[in-house]
């Protein structure tokens, strides 16, 4: 076999990220009567993912604090329509942040593919997410069980692309390189870091990009696409 080690990010590769984040800010927009502020969830929405964005951005370049990065966010939606209410969003984040690890839901394949490659290569999970959510979020969705060893940004305070947390997880592993698969949805994250320390790449491209600065080592429509690679 080609390679031996598989590194998966977790957020909308695995586990389905976008879905349950919407899900469980519908529930809170709902419970904390937030239709009061907004012409609707979908307007309420909007605002808080382009704030999002440009935050995580900010976070990703050492700007601001983790945080700063979950203060703003939250309150910026409620800002943006001058109804600026600090208590209202510190208890419709913290709500947040207590349901959205509980949510199952998965990628289309992603049980089915990890059960294919367990048995034949070491599983890692390589993300950029928070220590206290990653882990109850593959519990929930049952895929805990796969992975011999779950490495996160917090563990080094740096995130992908950083090389550092590449090299960072290829010996707290013990892995070599040119034996090392990253998968992964984000292409600055996932594809551009693991190309910048030669690792190669395999680009789960759910969002459908089509111009590249360079050709991922695979591009992924699916996930079963795996199969046909590995």
């Amino acid at each position: 076999m080609k390679y031996k080690n598989l590194f998966f990010d977790l957020d909308d590769t695995l586990w389905a990220f976008s879905a349950n984040a919407r899900d469980t800010f519908e529930e809170m927009y709902y419970k904390y009567k937030l239709d009061a502020f907004f012409d609707s969830f979908e307007h309420f929405y909007s605002l808080y993912q382009r704030r999002n964005i440009e935050l995580w951005m900010e976070y990703g370049n050492g700007q601001i604090t983790k945080e700063e990065l979950n203060r703003q966010r939250f309150l910026y939606p409620l800002a943006a329509v001058g109804a600026g209410d600090f208590a209202l969003a510190k208890a419709y984040s913290d709500d947040f942040f207590a349901v959205i690890p509980t949510k199952r839901r998965l990628m289309p394949h992603a049980k089915e593919v990890l059960d294919n490659l367990a048995s034949r290569y070491n599983l890692y999970i390589l993300s950029n997410g928070f220590r206290e959510l990653q882990y109850r979020k593959m519990c929930s969705g049952g895929i805990e069980s796969y992975f011999k060893k779950v490495i996160l940004s917090d563990d080094i305070g740096l995130l992908k692309p950083a090389s550092q947390i590449f090299h960072f997880a290829l010996s707290a592993t013990q892995s070599e390189l040119r034996e090392s698969l990253m998968i992964g949805d984000s292409w600055e994250a996932d594809i551009v870091g693991a190309n910048g320390v030669g690792m190669h790449q395999a680009f789960y491209n759910v969002s459908g990009r089509t111009e590249f600065p360079f050709q991922p080592t695979y591009q992924l429509k699916d996930l079963k696409d795996l199969l046909e690679i590995l």
